[in-house]
Order: structure tokens, then sequence, then C-alpha cells
């Protein structure tokens, strides 16, 4: 493979520049891309794009993504529609009594629905909308909230999508032992994970202020305006038509489906959002709640909700092939490869793999790439492989969180109700608050 050395960073930081001058996400990111194919080879770009698109639409991941996120916009779409989303709103409102009260049930929420980062980002923050509306949150707020209990505490469950597929990575580069019984060593280590999900009851509570951008969204929602400027009403909005309600089972049973199922196939949400469709389906026409027409008619408005988020997972798949080509990740290992000491490389591999995490929206595949060579460098400078492992999961789990155009991001923000880049310049302080802490938690470990 080619390598363009310290080039290789500039189609990413084209892309950074732009989004935040712009706030618009697909675009920054297609811009990206084609400078990088400038840089390959000025003469064939319409060849290399239409074969990257190719490639990237057909990738299984990317397939499987699209599926599941456009069925569970089907799903969340029915829900709001007959009124199940605003039955299971009323019933929380009587119990949620304030701002702090609102915050800290979405965190609790996050924390017991762990099975999948998506399930998490898009269950509940259209779960909570009404609520936490009704206090004057942000919607920016909401989503980072739901984005901070998505693959932060995915990776922290041995019975998640996350940590099967880690797992399996580990299996495969040969380590000593089973891959999940490393996994599960190395929890005690995901010092990002840990500290991203404490971080969240702080700012819910108040302790930890609105800071930056943040703190911005928060007074626009306190004069009233919950939504930021750019946010489409689309069909996973809760409106309130004061239509009547249905029992609150048409509301858990689809859910409880879901996450049942989503265990039972393997932690694979694809299957476990069919049979939940399938469940409401169900209630639905034998409560008679729609007709044959409207319902079709909804779920098709809800898959559709999803197409803007879909569009930035494959500009964001693109670029990650563009700097694929480029060799970004070869060359950024390669250069700090010098200072990977026992001591300092679980610091090392944190910092290097969640800027390359980070840069180029690759959270599970970047990783098949590293794990070959930072696993056979830790064991050659000895150094304590669960620490070395658990930062490398930590780097996965902040590019998620933290990526502008990653996917956890931007179903985040779908789900709660703003757009992409309002939901990523809001979040960013505190994940990197949360990465920062982490750095030194990580060089602390490695000395001592």
């Amino acid at each position: 493979m080619d390598t363009y050395g310290l080039w290789s960073l500039f189609p990413t930081l084209i892309v950074l520049i732009m989004a935040i001058i712009t706030r618009r996400t697909i675009e920054s990111l297609m811009t990206g891309a084609l400078v990088g194919m400038l840089m390959i080879d000025p003469t064939s770009v319409v060849t290399q794009a239409s074969d990257t698109l190719l490639t990237v639409l057909g990738n299984d991941t990317v397939t499987w993504i699209i599926l599941v996120c456009g069925l569970f916009g089907s799903l969340i779409a029915l829900l709001v529609r007959t009124g199940g989303v605003l039955t299971f709103g009323d019933v929380m409102t009587r119990r949620i009594h304030g701002r702090r009260q609102g915050l800290l049930t979405t965190w609790l929420l996050g924390l017991a629905i762990f099975v999948d980062d998506y399930l998490n980002a898009l269950a509940i923050s259209a779960s909570m909308k009404k609520i936490t509306d009704r206090f004057k949150v942000s919607r920016e707020m909401l989503a980072y909230i739901v984005d901070s209990t998505a693959a932060p505490i995915c990776i922290l469950v041995p019975f998640s999508t996350w940590a099967v597929f880690f797992a399996g990575l580990l299996e495969e580069n040969d380590v000593t032992g089973s891959g999940m019984g490393l996994y599960i060593e190395a929890i005690p280590f995901m010092f990002y994970a840990w500290i991203a999900a404490a971080v969240v009851p702080l700012v819910a509570m108040g302790w930890i202020p609105a800071i930056g951008p943040m703190k911005t969204a928060e007074l626009r929602a306190s004069g009233g305006q919950v939504m930021p400027d750019g946010a489409e009403e689309n069909a996973l909005e809760t409106e309130d038509k004061g239509q009547r309600r249905p029992h609150l089972l048409n509301f858990l049973l689809p859910i409880a489906s879901l996450i049942f199922f989503t265990w039972y196939f393997d932690i694979d949400i694809l299957r476990g959002v069919i049979v939940a469709l399938a469940v409401t389906l169900a209630l639905i026409f034998s409560q008679r709640l729609m007709s044959f027409h409207a319902t079709f008619d909804t779920a098709l408005d809800g898959f559709k909700s999803m197409l803007m988020p879909l569009g930035t997972l494959v500009a964001g798949f693109t670029l990650k092939e563009v700097n694929d080509g480029l060799g970004l990740t070869e060359y950024v290992i390669q250069t700090l490869q010098p200072l990977m000491t026992a001591q300092l490389l679980p610091a090392v591999s944190f910092v290097t793999m969640a800027f390359l995490a980070f840069a180029t929206g690759s959270f599970w595949g970047l990783f098949a790439v590293a794990m070959p060579i930072v696993l056979p460098l830790a064991s050659s400078v000895d150094a304590e492989m669960p620490l070395v492992i658990g930062a490398l999961i930590s780097a996965s789990a902040f590019g998620s969180h933290a990526c502008f155009y990653g996917d956890s991001t931007v179903l985040s923000a779908q789900g709660s109700g703003c757009t992409p880049m309002a939901h990523a310049l809001t979040q960013l302080p505190y994940a990197l608050i949360a990465a920062f802490l982490a750095t030194l938690v990580f060089l602390a470990a490695g000395y001592l």
C-alpha cells in the first residue's frame, strides 16, 4: 500500500475545518473524500469515486447498518404514530418532577439497555424527548446523555455487540487464553468508558456546568426553543395531538421483544428489530389502531426519516476507504511506534487510536488493522496485556462517542431531534475532558 506520509492527514483536516465552519456533515465528508482522491490520482477521480461507492455499498457491514437503522426508524415511527411513545411519556412524567430527574432517568435507562449502542441511541432518545422537553432541556443535552450511555456503556458489558466483536478479534490475533476471557480481564482498564459514563450524572446534577456550545444550547432551550436551528420535525418526533392513548403494553412489549430477541439471536440487533416490528404490527392490527395503508405509510416514513443519518454514514465510510488508500492508519502507527515502551504503550495506544478512530470514523474495522500491530508489540516490550487491550477498546469508544460523523453520534442526534453537528460540537468538550483524564490514568497505570 502506498503511504503519503504527513499528507495522509490532509483530507481529514479538510473535513474537520469545513464541518466546523459550515455545520454541514455530508458535504464536508464528501469534500474530504474528493480531496483524497485527487491526491491519489487526479486523472481518475470519477473512476475512483464510482469504485469506492460500489465498494462501500457492497460492504456487508454498511448493508447491515442501513437495514438496522431504517427498520429502527420504522419501529419508532409506528410507536409514535400509535401513541405508544406518548403513553410511556405520560407514565414517566407522573414520576419525574424536575430537570435533574429527567436527565438522570435517561442516563439510568442507558445503563439498563446495554445490548447495543444503536438501541440506546434511537430507542431511549425517542422515549425521553417528551419528558425532557417539558423541563426545557435542549435536544443537544438529551443527545449527549444518550450518546454517553451508548458505546461507553456497551464496551463495559461482556454481553453486548461490542464485546462479541472485540472478543472475536482477540481470538483471531492468537492472544493467550480465550478472547472473551481476556476481554473481561480488560474491562476494569477501559478507563475512558468509566470516566465518560461517570461524567454524565455530574452534568445532569449541574455539578459540572454546561460549557462552550452546550451552554449556548441550554440558554436557548430555557427560552422555549429546545430544538436547534436547522433541525427538522420528522416521523420520529412525538407530537401530542390529544389522541386517545393505547395501553402502556403497546410500548413496552415491542421494546421488550427488541431487547430479548437481540439477545436470543446472539446479539444480532437486526433480527431483534425485525421481531419487534412483527410484534408491533400484530398489536396494531389486533386492536385496529391504524388502517392497513396508514400503518405501512407510517413505517415507510420512519424508514425515510433515517436517510440523512444513513447518508452521513455512507459518506463516512467513503472517507475511510480513501484514508485507507492514503495509508493514514499505517503512517500514524509507524510514526509513534518508537514511543511505545512498556510504560508508555497504554497511553500512547489510547491517544493514537482515539485520534485515528475520531479522524476516520472507523471504530471496529480500524482495530482489525491495529490489533495485529499493537498486541505483538505489547508482548515484545512485556506490557500488561489487559491494560493495553483496555486502552485500545477505550479508544474505539472515544471515537464512536466523539466523531462528528460516527454512527452513534449521528443516530443519537437523529433520535433526539437535533443536527449531527449541533450534537457533536456540544458534546465534544465533555468527551475531551473524559479523554484527557483517561490519558492521565493510562499513564499512571503504565508506570505503576
